[in-house]
Order: structure tokens, then sequence, then C-alpha cells
């Protein structure tokens, strides 16, 4: 997606345009989809497919589906754990910090609850007074360590998050590096296709595409839980990062 550039000109209304484009977001507590993912990670082409959970505050679910068998990887994440299971190889990460091993899984540098907000190209409320004017149809509204692009459709009569921009977030951090996320194919407010790229696109080169989504259903605990045989071998994230598992194209 290229994105406008240059300094543009003080919009008063950029945060009544990012609450606009976030309304529907805001409004989900949990979300559940099917995923059908395909790109890189880490240099390697992955093709495959996941059924997601999340919910607010911070859980998350994530199945590597496969043809046949068991599934590729179970993530799992309820506050500030995480638990990772291999059933194939009968190995699994448990007590992980969920942004540490979504990165070593995925490439993308969110934890649970940024992963629900990636999805759904969410972002917190932010300063009117930041906000610029990059035309009459795009505004950039800074939030946080993220640059907010929203774009206005003529035909569409209300804005919609076009891109997020994160920029790095602290010296020597593994997930530091700029990424962003490009959204497309809006439903009711939501984006159905998802763009995830590092900026050297190296790290990932991700393409998303969201069907059989329900919102704002009630997930209950043990979807948060992932049930570990006991002849699972134990291993570190660092350990996961340097298998980093996937579903392979063919």
């Amino acid at each position: 997606m290229k994105l406008p550039s240059g300094p543009g000109a003080p919009a008063s209304d950029a945060a009544d345009a990012l609450a606009d484009a976030t309304a529907a977001c805001r409004a989900v507590s949990s979300i559940t989809a099917d995923i059908a993912a395909s790109g890189t990670v880490g240099g390697q082409r992955l093709r495959g497919h996941l059924l997601a959970g999340l919910a607010a505050p911070a859980a998350a679910r994530l199945e590597a589906v496969a043809p046949a068998g068991p599934p590729v990887f179970i993530f799992a994440a309820d506050g500030r754990e995480a638990t990772l299971l291999l059933p194939r190889d009968d190995r699994v990460v448990e007590h992980g910090a969920p942004a540490d091993v979504l990165e070593a899984v995925t490439g993308v540098p969110v934890d649970a609850a940024g992963l629900r907000e990636t999805l759904t190209g969410c972002t917190p409320p932010a300063s009117a007074a930041a906000g610029r004017a990059l035309g009459a149809e795009w505004r950039l509204v800074p939030v946080g360590a993220a640059d907010v692009y929203l774009r206005r459709d003529p035909k569409i009569p209300r804005w919609q998050v076009a891109a997020i921009v994160h920029r790095p977030t602290g010296a020597g951090s593994r997930a530091a590096g700029e990424w962003r996320a490009e959204y497309r194919d809006f439903q009711d407010g939501l984006p159905r296709g998802i763009h995830l790229a590092s900026a050297d696109g190296k790290r990932f080169d991700l393409s998303l595409t969201l069907s059989q989504v329900a919102l704002n259903e009630t997930l209950g605990a043990d979807v948060f839980r992932v049930d570990v045989p006991r002849s699972a071998e134990r291993i570190t994230v660092d350990e996961l990062r340097h298998a980093r598992p996937g579903v392979r194209e063919n």
C-alpha cells in the first residue's frame, strides 16, 4: 500500500476521524475467525490455516490446523502467561511471555491484546492536536508508538483505518524493528484482509484473510487453556524461535 507522505497540515477533525474509523472495533469484546495465512516468516515460505479466538482484555488462542492429523501448533494466552504446544513434535513452551511466544512462532511482535487489536484494526483514542491532514481523503494520527493512517473513500460515508505503522519501541528488544499492518475488504467496519510486514521484509511478510467471523460471543476460560500431554518435552522460547514451527508451503 502506498501511503501519502509530506508534512501535511494540522487536522482539527483527526480525533473524530479516528473515533469514526475505530467505532466498530472498539465494540468488539471477543472475536473468533478462520484465518487463511500466506507469506514468509524469517525467510521461510508459509501457507496455512489458523483458527483464532480472542477476548478482552488479553486472552488469545491460535491453532494452526493441517489437512490431516493434529494441529501444527496450539497457542493460548490469558493475561501475562502463554503456552504453545507442538502436538506433532510432542514439545511445549509453558509460562512464556505472550509477546515473546507469538513473536517466536509468527514473527509478529504483539502480545494477546495486541493481536486482537491487530486483527480488528483497532487503536486507543488519540489527541486531536496531533493529527495531520494529508489531502482531503487522508489523516495521519500518532497513537503511542504508532502512526495510524486513516482514509475516507468517497463511496463510503465514514473513515477507515488503512494502515498502522508501528515504530521501534526499545533498544535491544527482539521486536524493536518497525513494521506495519495494512487493512482492506471491510465488512461492518472491520477488515477481512490484513497484510503484516516488517520494514526490512525479512522478519515477516504475511497476508491474512479472515472468514467465518463471529463477534462478542462468550468464550469460556477453557478456550484459553491447553491440555499438555505428560510426555511433552519442555522447551524454551529461544528453542521455539530457532525451530520456528509453521505450515510449510508445498
